[in-house]
């Protein structure tokens, strides 16, 4: 799950997707503020070291994309892949 729409944060690119800041034209440096609910198997073995073995993402939300390279939040936006490049 990404952000709704109208959330005023863009959702996280598809697979034919990317993020491109309109100011600036940055494709490649973003800061990512994001909330994730998830559950997660936790396997703990006899000497108390935990691995886990497995995450389930139950919800996603983007709070934030920030250009690195010009610190613009309100000018990031999808574009294709093909028109990127």
């Amino acid at each position: 799950m990404t952000s709704p729409p109208g959330a005023g944060s863009p959702a996280l690119p598809g697979p034919d997707q990317r993020w491109r800041c309109g100011g600036c034209g940055n494709l490649t440096r973003f800061d990512v503020a994001r909330s994730r609910r998830t559950v997660e198997y936790w396997h703990v073995d006899l000497a108390g070291n935990v691995a886990v073995e497995d995450t389930e993402v139950r919800s996603e939300v983007v709070e934030s994309v920030t250009c690195r390279w010009c610190g613009r939040t309100d000018a990031i936006e999808l574009v294709s892949r093909a028109e990127a490049g």
